[in-house]
């Protein structure tokens, strides 16, 4: 193990360090966005339920919207990891794809996240005084989510 190891050349190791930090970038990013999306969604669902306990189970749905985004995350970081394998013929051209990968999927996820959770949070409220707002609020979250899916979309294709 150690002679296979010691057989690769240590210019390859940054091609494996930036597949891994792509990993880490569109989990960490993702799941930031899913945090921040499912905080600042939930925030405004307890306020709203202060004053329409009725509506609390009707808003709930910018909180799963915005946990999608970290699903995201994790399938393209399960994706690179796949493909990175334990191989030797992992090349810098390889290695930079996977990062921009990962950049691409953590970063859409990110801004789908604080999108969610701004439109969540000002709709849920919103639709606590005026039911009729709740279509408009969910089409503003696909549209939110949306961006998140792109990113994922592209992250599979440049991977």
């Amino acid at each position: 193990m150690f002679l296979e190891l010691a057989a690769i050349d240590p210019a390859t190791n940054t091609n494996y360090f930036f597949g891994y930090f792509g990993i880490a970038c569109a989990l960490v990013f993702a799941n930031l966005g899913s945090a921040y999306g499912t905080a600042k969604s939930g925030v405004g669902i307890t306020s709203m339920g202060v004053l329409r306990p009725d509506l609390i189970i009707k808003s709930v749905v910018p909180v799963v919207m915005a946990g999608i985004l970290g699903i995201y995350g994790l399938i393209i970081s399960v994706v690179i990891n796949q493909k990175i394998g334990s191989t030797t013929d992992y090349i810098p051209k390889i290695g930079f794809a996977h990062l921009a990968a990962g950049l691409c999927n953590g970063l859409s996820s990110l801004g789908a996240g604080l999108a969610i959770g701004l439109v969540g949070d000002a709709g849920v409220r919103a639709n606590a005084q005026q039911e009729q707002v709740y279509v408009g609020m969910l089409l503003a979250l696909i549209f939110a989510e949306a961006l998140g899916l792109y990113g994922l979309i592209v992250a599979i294709i440049i991977s």
